[in-house]
C-alpha cells in the first residue's frame, strides 16, 4: 500500500542537476521536497571535478508515516562523466526496507559495463553495453542549455536513471520564461515540461530551469497531490519534516458495496481517467480492456479467457535482483511447501497457502523488500507477500509475474468501500496465466491490474500516478464475460460462485 511512493524515487531526479561553480572543485545545491504544502524530505545535488571527471551525486530523503508508522525511504544516484557529459560509470543506493539495494557500474577494457547489484544481501554481476545516447545528469544538463530557452521549442532526451538501469524518453517542451517565487526570493527561471515515456503511460514533471540548465523548482502529481521540489538554502531544506500519512491518499471510491458474494461473481467496470493520459489497464487472462471512447473504459475481470496475454519468456522464469529463486533458502521453503503436490496447479495453490501463513508480522514501516529479506524477516505487506511467492513458483520451475494493481475493502485508512493499491501473483498453469493472492487468500473479481513485471519495484513507478487520476463510475456483477464487451448482461456461468476463485482456479 505504501508504493505510492516508489514511483517518486526514479522520477525526480530526471532533470534535477546542478552545474559546477568556477573555482570550488565541489559544490551542493539544495532542495526542499514538499508534498500537498507539507514538508516531507530534502534534496541534496553534490558535484566534483577531479582529474577530468565530473561525479555528481543527487540525494533524496523522504519521511512519511503510515498509519502513524514513520517510513524513511531515501535514494542516492551517482554519476561519473567526462567535461562534454560522456558516460564512465554510475552508482546507486536505495533504502525502501531494512537493508539498501545497490548498484555499482565501471566500464571494463573492452567498452562495456561490469554491473554489480546487491537486493537483500545478494549479490549479482552482469556486464551490460552503455544504450546509445542515453544521458547521465551532466549530459542532460548540456542538452538543456543547448536547446535554449525560447518559447515553443521542443526537444528530446534519453535519460539514464542508475537506480533501475532504465532508459527513459522524455519529451521537453519549452513553455517561456516566468518569474518564480522560491525561499530564498523570486527568480527568472524557463518553465519546461517534461514527459516520461514510462513502462506503461506517461509522466509528467514541470521544471523551471535557469540560464546554466540547472532545476530550481519541480512540480508533479503524486496521488493527486502536488509534490514540489524548491531549491533554498541548506538550513531550509534540513528543516524539519511534517507528518504527511499516505493510506488515504492511495484510494479510490468504488461506486457501491461490494460484498462476499459479489466479488466471487464476473464484474464489469466503466472506469473514467481523468488527465489524459492514456489507458492505464492491462487485458490479462482474467481481465479483458475494452475503449469506450474519450477518458472512458470498461473492465470485464472474471472467467478464464486463455490467450489474450502471451505465453511466458524464459525472464519469467528465471532469478532476479528482487525474485531470488535460486537462493537456497527460497529453494528449500518451495520444496517443503510443496511436496505431494501432482501439478503445477496444485503446487501454486501449496505455494500460495505457504506463503499466507509464513508472513506473521504487517509490516507498516516496510518500504519494498525482496524475497529473501522476506524469508528473514517474515514481515511486509501485500508487495512482500507477492515477491516471496513469485520466487517460490519460479524455484520450483512454475513461470511467475508480480502484478500491480488494485483490490476492493470495505474498509481501510479510516474509509469505506474503496479500491486500494495492491499486489499479487501470476503463474503460467494449464495453458494460460492464473492469479493468486498470498497476501489476501484468494482472487475474486475486484482485482483490477494495471502492470505485471518481475517484482523490481521500477515497474509500479508506472501504475502509482493513475490512482489521482481514475474514478470508477460503475461496477456491475453477474455479467457473462464471455459475450462481446458492450454486449447485453446475463447470469454468470456455472461454476463462477463463490468460494473466492473466479472459474474454479487461482487462489
Amino acid at each position: 500500500m505504501r508504493r505510492a511512493l516508489l514511483s517518486l524515487l526514479p522520477a525526480i531526479w530526471l532533470g534535477i542537476c546542478s552545474a559546477a561553480h568556477a573555482g570550488a572543485p565541489v559544490h551542493t545545491d539544495w532542495m526542499t521536497v514538499l508534498l500537498g504544502g507539507r514538508k516531507v524530505g530534502h534534496i541534496a545535488i553534490e558535484r566534483e571535478r577531479k582529474d577530468g571527471v565530473l561525479t555528481t551525486t543527487q540525494t533524496l530523503a523522504l519521511d512519511l508515516s503510515r498509519a502513524g508508522k514513520p517510513m524513511h525511504l531515501g535514494n542516492m544516484s551517482r554519476s561519473l562523466e567526462g567535461p562534454g557529459g560522456e558516460p564512465l560509470g554510475f552508482a546507486a543506493r536505495t533504502r525502501m526496507s531494512s537493508m539498501d539495494s545497490t548498484v555499482e557500474a565501471r566500464p571494463d577494457d573492452a567498452g562495456r559495463y561490469l554491473v554489480t547489484t546487491t537486493v537483500g544481501g545478494q549479490t549479482r554481476t552482469s556486464l551490460m553495453d552503455w544504450p546509445g545516447g542515453a544521458l547521465l545528469a551532466e549530459g542532460q544538463r548540456l542538452v538543456t542549455v543547448a536547446a535554449g530557452h525560447a518559447a515553443g521549442t521542443r526537444y528530446r532526451l534519453q535519460e539514464f536513471d542508475p537506480s533501475s538501469q532504465q532508459v527513459i524518453d522524455v519529451q521537453v517542451d519549452v513553455l517561456g520564461d516566468e518569474t518564480v517565487a522560491l525561499p530564498d526570493g523570486a527568480m527568472r527561471l524557463s518553465h519546461q515540461r517534461q514527459t516520461l515515456a514510462l513502462a506503461h503511460g506517461r509522466q509528467t514533471l514541470d521544471l523551471w530551469v535557469d540560464d546554466r540548465g540547472i532545476a530550481r523548482k519541480g512540480l508533479m502529481n503524486l496521488l493527486g497531490q502536488p509534490l514540489e521540489m524548491l531549491a533554498c538554502d541548506q538550513a531550509c531544506a534540513m528543516a524539519p519534516n511534517q507528518s504527511v500519512d499516505m493510506l488515504r491518499a492511495a484510494t479510490i471510491d468504488s461506486p457501491r458495496l461490494l460484498p462476499a458474494y459479489v466479488r466471487s461473481q464476473p464484474m464489469r467496470y466503466r472506469i473514467h481517467v481523468s488527465g489524459g493520459v492514456g489507458q492505464p489497464f492491462i487485458t490479462t487472462d482474467e481481465q479483458q480492456v475494452t475503449a469506450l471512447g474519450g477518458d472512458d473504459w470498461m473492465v470485464d475481470v472474471g472467467g478464464p479467457h486463455a490467450g489474450r496475454q502471451a505465453p511466458p519468456q524464459p525472464s519469467d522464469s528465471e532469478p532476479n535482483a528482487w525474485l531470488q529463486s535460486d537462493a537456497p533458502a527460497i529453494r528449500r521453503l518451495a520444496m517443503q511447501a510443496v511436496h505431494g503436490a501432482r501439478d503445477d496447479l496444485q503446487r501454486m495453490r501449496r505455494l500460495r497457502l505457504f506463503v499466507s501463513g509464513y508472513i506473521t508480522a504487517h509490516g507498516l514501516d516496510v518500504g519494498y523488500a525482496s524475497a529473501l529479506e522476506v524469508v528473514d524477516s517474515r514481515e511486509g505487506d501485500c508487495t512482500e507477500y507477492a515477491v516471496l511467492l513469485a520466487a517460490m513458483a519460479r524455484a520450483q520451475g512454475i513461470p511467475a509475474r508480480v502484478v500491480s494493481g488494485m483490490v476492493y475493502a470495505d474498509r481501510f485508512a479510516g474509509g469505506s468501500r474503496l479500491f486500494i493499491p495492491h499486489e499479487w501473483v501470476q503463474a503460467w498453469v494449464d495453458g494460460r496465466w492464473q492469479s493468486f493472492d498470498a497476501a489476501l487468500k484468494h482472487f475474486d473479481s475486484t482485482h483490477l491490474a494495471l502492470a505485471s513485471g518481475d517484482g523490481d519495484p521500477w515497474h509500479f513507478a508506472a501504475t502509482t500516478q493513475w490512482f489521482g487520476n481514475l474514478h470508477i463510475r460503475q461496477a456491475v456483477a453477474d455479467l457473462d464475460l464471455s459475450t462481446p464487451a458492450g454486449g447485453p448482461p446475463s447470469a454468470a456461468p456455472p461454476g463462477n460462485a463463490g468460494g473466492g476463485n473466479l472459474g474454479g482456479r487461482g487462489g
